[in-house]
């Protein structure tokens, strides 16, 4: 009987090992890479001038066994830090935004046809928006030590800011 069950478990483990990453796995595998410390100023559409031009830091760290990417963005003046937290969940890659704002919305991302920008859409927000939320976010890889991230808050109204952040790799 134990040499059936090992049997059947060695064809599950061998089968699986064949199956193609979805593209979910896929871009969650290349946004990984982006795993360091990272630092860069941020520029703003419409310019906002508490945080136009800032230097900004960038933390994301594989966690969970690699289950999840955490995201911490912190920058000189600020009382606290936004974190967000990227992950699997069945065929969608998925982010929950822990704002500034207090609340959590949720994105599902994509990976470009190039393979080199993974951009987010907005699904849905737990909490009040009282405040606004984020409502879109992309993150392109240039090169190993290179990236760009675009994050897009809807303030009161649904009015649009754009921020763009140059990060160069510190670690």
């Amino acid at each position: 009987m134990l040499s059936v069950v090992l049997m059947s478990l060695s064809t599950v483990a061998f089968a699986q090992s064949d199956a193609q990453p979805s593209k979910a796995q896929k871009s969650f595998d290349k946004i990984k890479t982006l795993a360091g410390s990272w630092e860069g100023h941020v520029t703003t559409v419409p310019q906002k001038a508490e945080i136009e031009g800032k230097l900004m830091q960038v933390s994301l760290r594989v966690t969970s066994m690699g289950n999840a990417l955490v995201h911490e963005m912190t920058g000189a003046g600020r009382p606290d830090d936004p974190i967000t937290m990227l992950y699997l969940n069945g065929d969608r890659l998925l982010l929950t935004h822990y704002c500034d704002a207090g609340n959590r919305p949720r994105m599902a991302g994509k990976m470009s046809p190039d393979g080199k920008t993974v951009e987010f859409e907005f699904l849905d927000v737990d909490g009040s928006t009282q405040y606004g939320h984020m409502h879109h976010a992309v993150f392109t890889a240039l090169d190993a030590n290179h990236h760009t991230e675009d994050w897009t808050y809807m303030e009161p109204g649904d009015k649009p800011v754009h921020a763009h952040f140059d990060l160069q790799r510190t670690k």
